[in-house]
């Protein structure tokens, strides 16, 4: 099916323009899906009860991205069959939180929080002491505390730069993922790193590597819980050092087709003015790994703003101007795809404090899990999420997870841009 265009093209501006690419329309008539997936640890099984729920409403990404624990996701996601995900989803969730049941889980699972005088704040020393489980013994299947800890070994040695090894992380990816699936090349597959010594940030991407268990381990290895991960000589650390998302990557690739972005966050950008160090210790995390999405989209809605306009200017021009290099390579940037992006932010539970990101006891990751799916349930009963904008070049940005939730479609006026 041709894409929607704002303009009748001209014998001339065909010569200009290069022809898009095509692909039969998907999920609510977009040519593709992309599902982006933020990092965040622990918080990881929001992106999979949100995947649960995309599953059952028959949507599946053409394109799934992540950083951290979402390339963990990513790579459950695309390296099994669509009928095999959530499953495998649920496997490794429950593994992860498998050696951190607690006697008082029953009690909270049941809403003890709710029910009891000052019950969140015991929810959250709860969860503290859970999470300083974790610190002691580590994540089943995940990572394991080195012994002895790196602070007793010579430096340059194996292990003296992380607290934790992941060979078991090694070992479950190896077990729940197919790579062979991956690497074929369906559904594209991206995940995020940053190159120790350089600092380059760095995508491995399906279409232009072999993607192997060590580059979804290096998208997650943040240091100094993790060491470095090394591939093909060089050593790499967590992309969410850098940027925690890669929506930049996604909306920059240029794919030509109209695309349904579905924006899974762990961290949100807004939030409260903390009133005590303990809140100022989570906002802070917040900040730092939100990423800026919305100035993300915000530019994005922007470019495709001067884009449309030099669409528009380009059907005005003779043909010889038309015809200039310089007419060419703008046309050549300026594809009249639209987009609809759908951001999904995980809202944090008052109790949950600084190390929501590394509990994993089992109450929590279920927690989690349901929020995702309830968060997109609610998400896809409004239509306008699956329906295309109308104008070429138009960017519809939703959010009907947090208290800004809102939907809204560009192009933007002119003058909003001066």
């Amino acid at each position: 099916m041709p894409r929607k265009s704002s303009v009748t093209p001209s014998p001339a501006r065909a010569s200009t323009r290069p022809e898009p690419r095509t692909r039969p329309r998907t999920s609510g008539g977009f040519q593709s899906t992309v599902l982006v997936l933020q990092g965040g640890g622990a918080l990881g099984a929001y992106q999979a009860g949100v995947y649960e729920a995309l599953a059952a409403a028959g949507i599946a990404p053409d394109w799934v991205a992540g950083i951290s624990i979402g390339a963990i996701n990513s790579a459950l996601i695309a390296g099994n069959r669509p009928e095999d995900r959530v499953a495998r989803l649920r496997a490794f969730w429950e593994q992860v939180s498998s050696g951190h049941e607690t006697p008082w889980s029953g009690l909270v699972g049941d809403g003890w929080p709710g029910t009891l005088p000052g019950g969140a704040w015991m929810r959250g020393l709860l969860n503290q002491f859970a999470a300083g489980e974790v610190m002691l013994r580590g994540a089943p299947g995940f990572f394991t505390p080195r012994t002895p800890p790196p602070v007793l070994r010579p430096p340059g040695t194996a292990g003296a730069t992380s607290w934790y090894e992941t060979a078991e992380l090694r070992r479950t990816l190896e077990r729940l993922v197919d790579f062979d699936r991956i690497n074929h090349g369906e559904p594209r597959f991206s995940v995020g790193a940053v190159n120790v010594r350089t600092g380059n940030f760095t995508y491995f991407d399906n279409r232009t590597t072999t993607i192997r268990p060590e580059h979804v381990m290096a998208s997650g290895a943040l240091p100094p819980a993790f060491e470095a991960v090394e591939i093909d000589g060089e050593p790499y650390w967590d992309g969410g050092l850098v940027s925690n998302t890669p929506l930049d990557w996604v909306l920059n690739a240029r794919t030509e087709l109209d695309t349904l972005v579905f924006q899974v966050d762990l961290w949100s950008a807004r939030g409260e003015a903390p009133q005590d160090l303990a809140e100022v210790a989570v906002r802070m995390k917040e900040i730092q790994f939100s990423s800026r999405t919305r100035a993300a989209t915000d530019a994005f809605r922007r470019m495709q703003t001067l884009r449309a306009s030099f669409n528009a200017l380009l059907d005005k021009m003779p043909e010889e101007l038309r015809n200039t290099p310089e007419a060419r390579l703008l046309a050549r940037a300026s594809d009249p795809a639209v987009y609809n992006i759908v951001q999904l932010i995980y809202q944090s539970a008052t109790y949950e404090g600084q190390s929501k990101d590394y509990e994993f006891s089992r109450t929590t990751m279920e927690e989690h899990w349901q929020a995702g799916r309830r968060d997109a349930e609610r998400t896809l009963a409004h239509p306008e999420v699956l329906t295309p904008p109308a104008r070429a070049f138009a960017v519809q940005t939703f959010d009907f997870t947090s208290a800004a939730g809102h939907g809204r479609s560009t192009p933007l006026p002119l003058d909003s841009l001066t």
